[in-house]
């Protein structure tokens, strides 16, 4: 049975993406000039034993077919448990060192660059990309995938896991801070650098927001006047002014 015969259900929870539907165990989304290349990494990622959501062609619309991931998002209970963001950092280690040696060379959309990338990341690890179904935890939506390095992708996920954001109780992010980092597994080189990335991590989101707005480019123009620019703005100012929390945590 063709999709257009089978009951589409939209699907929400994006901030940046396109008309997303589910039909039966797929997921059909707009198919991207990218994405050739991020069905290429996450058969990759699978094949080095990463659970991912693998790509089957287009359908008869020409959009993108994925695998249907079951689960709630992890955003839905944010913040996170810490032993559950010591679970996710454990992960994100996964695909980090799954995804080393895989050729740079494709075709990518990195909103945000890294400086002197040497890594493909998925570049938006975050609590409104993971899928929770009991004690499997999946990452999805990888379309922003790209070059990036492990200290950026790190950042920013970092950020979202921990919960960094304007109004967190301070002690609870800083030791779900050292859960994820320790679940990582980190070496003494990334937790000295991670605290500063941090605040330059958020920093870019606002700056990509901003600009975005100035030039048109949507969604993210839209999402700087709906409450995201004033969110990034007031997370660049959290991380940075408790710096010192961050780091006497990383350093536990």
């Amino acid at each position: 049975m063709s999709a257009g015969q089978q009951d589409e259900e939209v699907l929400h929870g994006g901030n940046a993406s396109a008309r997303v539907v589910r039909v039966g165990s797929t997921v059909r989304k707009p198919w991207l000039p990218t994405s050739d290349s991020t069905v290429s990494y996450l058969r990759t990622l699978h094949r080095r034993g990463v659970d991912v959501p693998l790509g089957h062609g287009r359908d008869e619309q020409g959009r993108l077919v994925l695998d249907y991931v079951p689960g709630t998002m992890a955003m839905d209970g944010a913040p996170l448990e810490p032993n559950l963001v010591h679970r996710v950092g454990a992960l994100v280690r996964r695909i980090h060192d799954a995804s080393a040696g895989v050729p740079l060379r494709g075709r990518w959309d990195v909103l945000i660059p890294a400086e002197r990338p040497d890594l493909l990341c998925h570049n938006d690890l975050a609590t409104w990309n993971l899928v929770i179904d009991g004690d499997r935890l999946v990452f999805i939506d990888w379309d922003g995938a790209g070059p990036s390095t492990r200290l950026w992708d790190l950042a920013y996920a970092a950020v979202s896991f921990a919960h960094l954001f304007p109004g967190a109780d301070v002690h609870d992010s800083a030791t779900r801070l050292a859960a994820f980092v320790d679940g990582y597994g980190a070496d003494r080189e990334l937790r000295e650098a991670l605290p500063r990335t941090m605040v330059r991590r958020a920093a870019a989101m606002h700056d990509l927001l901003r600009r975005s707005h100035e030039s048109g480019r949507q969604p993210w123009g839209t999402m700087y006047v709906t409450g995201h620019g004033d969110h990034w703005a007031g997370t660049r100012t959290f991380v940075d002014e408790h710096l010192d929390d961050w780091r006497r945590a990383l350093a536990r």
